[in-house]
């Protein structure tokens, strides 16, 4: 086939998949998917052909396939995790960086993919009122943000108890113990577990029913132990949007020679609002603090920042040196000194479109908007006989349960209220266990949602709880 031929083929793709992507937003399409593994694995798994095909009818031919496995998180009903919804400017200058096809590994693999992250690090640094020293990486997402943040904790704080890490690695370290609430995300665990630690190195301190650690449980854990420390603290614990108390936290910090990590997968841009303050108060004392871009942020799937207030400890973890990719004097940034990768996505193109097309209003508007909806449905459901909220609703998230009552078995009750509000098709929400007891969560965080999406949910939940507690009534008696 010549090249010309070729090239068309390529472009009339691009231009299907373009055609096809301006369109998917504004067109009805279901929340949940609507055919299983089964019927996903025909449509997808089959033979490979010998000869290629044509761009345009391979691209119809995956639409076809994936549809009808695609779950509707970018539309303003989806309220099942904290997920965001992938800002189309955002998704443009996406597109944008797999066209150019760059590899963000160095600044000379593409100065302009380095250049671009430059600029976003000094922009989140400013919305987040971090301290402007510290670096950011690049990364997939809050999991491989908490990994770099607690990779430089680990060898900050063995370097500070005299352990060699650079050349020792963990052989004969010291044990390090890492303190963090029973109500920590698993993306924690799983960052530590890579690093390396197992159960003997943590501490699990109890939490009270908003999932915030309780500081004189920390304290005397702290006390307990004379060798290196990490503290792993929560802004927006991922069931009730609970914050942590890092004034507290940061004191200890201090006392013991210990790190202190932020996780702030969503709760962390909480900063941009001055009525908020009081929740991230002295948050800024922190060593590191790991973020998702995908969530409220609104960055198209994966975007994550690792931000580290020492540069250099950020550095020495990431190490990544050879001759082949030595910087040249007067190269800019080196993202591969910030990320654990090297053949890396230019992820900083569609993060720098997203804050130029929100600007500093529209961050702080979008964060704004959902903590105001989370409040008003948390009201509401509060007034609602036989339904209890369980959180003190200062985020973006509210969980609610089915309460005692005739003929009604609480966790039973929720589960099965879940299931009839899924089966309308207009909503998509999860159940999930929260201090002993199956519960809703509803996270508002997906950037449709507005008041007429909370409004259509609140009337939803009370219809179909009115029927579901007549009919509970009715086989009780």
């Amino acid at each position: 086939m010549k090249p010309e031929v070729i090239m068309a083929a390529e472009v009339s793709a691009l231009r299907r998949a373009a055609d096809y992507g301006a369109a998917f937003r504004h067109k009805g399409h279901p929340l949940h998917p609507v055919e299983g593994a089964p019927a996903l694995r025909r449509r997808f798994c089959r033979p490979l052909d010998e000869a290629g095909r044509d761009g345009a009818a391979v691209i119809e031919d995956l639409i076809a396939a994936a549809e009808p496995g695609l779950v509707g998180n970018t539309d303003g009903a989806f309220f099942a995790w904290v997920m965001g919804g992938s800002n189309l400017t955002g998704v443009a200058a996406d597109w944008l960086a797999s066209v150019w096809g760059q590899n963000a590994a160095t600044y000379q693999c593409s100065p302009a993919a380095a250049i671009a992250e430059e600029a976003v690090e000094g922009w989140i640094l400013d919305l987040l009122d971090l301290p402007r020293e510290s670096s950011v990486g690049f990364v997939t997402g809050a999991t491989m943000a908490g990994f770099v943040g607690l990779a430089a904790a680990r060898g900050a704080v063995l370097r500070r108890a005299g352990h060699d890490i650079d050349r020792l690695g963990l052989q004969g370290a010291p044990l390090v113990k890492i303190y963090l609430s029973d109500e920590a995300h698993v993306s924690n665990h799983t960052a530590l577990r890579f690093l390396g630690f197992g159960e003997a190195n943590l501490v699990r301190i109890g939490s009270d029913g908003q999932g915030v650690m309780r500081v004189p449980e920390l304290a005397e854990a702290m006390a307990r132990h004379e060798g290196p420390k990490i503290v792993i603290g929560q802004a927006g614990q991922i069931n009730t949007g609970g914050f942590d108390d890092f004034a507290a936290l940061a004191d200890l910090a201090q006392a013991h020679g210990a790190w202190l990590h932020v996780d702030g997968a969503f709760g962390l841009w909480l900063r941009v609002l001055p009525e908020k303050a009081a929740l991230t108060s002295a948050i800024e004392r922190a060593d590191s603090w790991s973020v998702d871009g995908h969530k409220w942020l609104q960055v198209p799937y994966d975007s994550g920042f690792a931000i580290i207030r020492d540069r250099e400890a950020h550095r020495r973890a990431m190490d990544m040196t050879a001759a082949y990719i030595a910087p040249a004097p007067d190269d800019g940034r080196d993202p591969k000194d910030y990320n654990p990768e090297l053949s890396r996505r230019a992820r900083g193109f569609a993060a720098w479109a997203v804050l130029q097309g929100l600007g500093r209003s529209g961050v702080r508007d979008l964060v704004r908007r959902h903590c105001a909806l989370a409040a008003a449905l948390a009201e509401r459901l509060s007034g609602v006989a036989g339904l209890g909220v369980l959180n003190q609703v200062d985020c973006n998230q509210v969980v609610f349960a089915c309460e005692g009552g005739e003929g009604t078995v609480p966790d039973a009750a929720t589960r099965h209220l879940v299931e009839r509000l899924n089966a309308t098709g207009t909503v998509f929400l999860r159940t999930t266990d929260w201090k002993g007891r199956a519960v809703i969560r509803v996270s508002v965080i997906a950037e449709p949602t507005g008041r007429d999406e909370i409004d259509r949910l609140g009337d939803l939940i009370e219809d179909e709880w009115a029927r579901l507690r007549r009919e509970l009534a009715e086989v009780a008696r």
